[in-house]
């Protein structure tokens, strides 16, 4: 009977350890339920949020995009350019002294390279002293134009002389008062004084020949030796390099003792003030682009802070590689189809230029506002050109030099000339004198 007690007893507790466990189960289940409920509907909540940000910055970027973002093509395939003007020299020599080296600035017609002038100089006075004579030679032609003229008048009076003297003698031939001997002999005075006339005249018209319608500058003689001058002149001034343009020495490889010859690339010099921007876009952005347009740039050297201006120039006419030294085979069974691009000029604001200079081949990035497409992507004829004046001063300067010696030798010339006619007038007044002054002694005598 007591185990049968004692069995109850375990059986009622063991029934009520069932009873708690149970109980406990189930509010632990109610427990877990309501904390999964939770944590689905924070889950639904983060979603919402995240969809609701998803199509909210969907709907800004097509906002965007149709408002802004389409109208716009970037690239960061750009590099600064601008141009290398190579100093060379025009004739040979040695170079004595180099005034500019790199990162150095020049203004233009600085005398950057200089080159031994002895040769030049030698040759230069040889072809001066050539024109001088030439021009008193020529002078002289234009000097002997008087005297060949006096000397036909001179003919011209003989001839008429003893033509009366012949006429006059035949005249009285009939009577016998001159013999026929007198009479031979004024007709071959004829005959010379007809020679010598002819002769004379045949040397006023050669001379004649040599210098009418012209001058002494104008004579091709004095052309011809003013042009080899002209030659010795310019050889010798080019034995002194100007910078032909304003800018910054680069690639210095000259040498002072260097023996150099006409090409010779020397050093370049970059005119910084005049670069520009070649941006390449691929093939399938620039469908709206078009000459005019508006540019954003900003270059890797100075950061996101400085933002330049600019303007699309022009078009290049080919992608890179159609100029390429090989260019692309396309016309083969393994062709894979790859998106070229093409250059496209970018010409920049000149003022922010000179507050942050760009030096060549500097990154760059690119931004095109391509709202106005109204513009043409062909460019259009315009004089834009690069010059300089440097060098036409050597020719201006050469011309004076010649006028110069030309007028000087032209001058001593006529005043030689002149004294020569001074001196030969001289004797013919002292030897008409001279018989005066002995009439006049013998008039004395005989009185005496």
């Amino acid at each position: 009977m007591g185990n049968s007690f004692t069995s109850s007893r375990e059986l009622a507790r063991d029934s009520t350890t069932k009873d708690g466990e149970i109980s406990g189960d189930a509010t632990a289940s109610t427990a877990s339920k309501s904390t999964g409920s939770a944590a689905q509907t924070r889950r639904k909540r983060l979603l919402t949020l995240l969809a609701a940000a998803v199509v909210a910055a969907g709907a800004a970027y097509g906002t965007w995009y149709f408002k802004w973002g389409r109208y716009h093509e970037a690239t960061d395939d750009a590099y600064v350019s601008g141009n290398l003007v190579e100093l060379t020299p025009q004739v040979t020599g040695t170079v004595t002294a180099v005034n500019a080296d790199d990162t150095q600035i020049v203004k233009a017609g600085d005398a950057v390279v200089a080159l031994d002038p002895a040769d030049a100089r030698n040759a230069l006075t040889n072809a001066e002293a050539e024109l001088g004579q030439t021009v008193r030679r020529v002078s002289s032609l234009y000097v002997n134009n008087d005297f060949y003229a006096a000397n036909v008048a001179q003919r011209s009076a003989e001839l008429a002389r003893v033509t009366n003297d012949l006429r006059r003698r035949e005249a009285v031939a009939d009577s016998g008062a001159v013999s026929a001997e007198d009479i031979a002999h004024a007709r071959d005075a004829v005959n010379a004084a007809q020679a010598a006339l002819d002769a004379a005249r045949q040397q006023d018209e050669a001379n004649h020949a040599l210098t009418d319608r012209t001058t002494v500058e104008q004579h091709p003689d004095v052309q011809a030796a003013e042009s080899k001058v002209r030659d010795a002149w310019l050889a010798y001034a080019r034995n002194t390099l100007p910078a032909p343009v304003t800018g910054y020495v680069a690639k210095r490889s000259v040498q002072v003792g260097q023996r150099v010859s006409p090409g010779t690339p020397l050093m370049a010099i970059v005119p910084l003030d005049g670069v520009w921007v070649d941006a390449n876009f691929k093939e399938v952005q620039l469908k709206r682009m078009r000459i005019g347009q508006p540019v954003l740039l900003v270059a890797d050297v100075y950061g996101s802070g400085m933002t330049y201006h600019g303007w699309i120039e022009g078009f290049s006419a080919g992608t890179g590689s159609a100029f390429a030294t090989l260019p692309a085979q396309n016309a083969t069974g393994n062709w894979i189809k790859i998106v070229q691009r093409l250059p496209v000029r970018i010409q920049l604001d000149q003022r922010e230029l000179g507050a942050h200079p760009l030096r060549i081949g500097l990154s760059m990035q690119v931004k095109v506002d391509t709202r106005d497409d109204s513009g043409t992507q062909l460019g259009a004829a315009r004089n834009t050109s690069y010059h300089t004046d440097v060098f036409a001063q050597y020719g201006s300067q050469a011309d004076r030099e010649i006028a110069k010696l030309v007028a000087q030798n032209e001058m001593a010339s006529r005043t030689a000339a002149a004294k020569s006619a001074v001196r030969s007038a001289a004797p013919k007044s002292q030897g008409d004198a001279t018989p005066a002054r002995g009439r006049a002694h013998g008039a004395q005598g005989g009185d005496a």
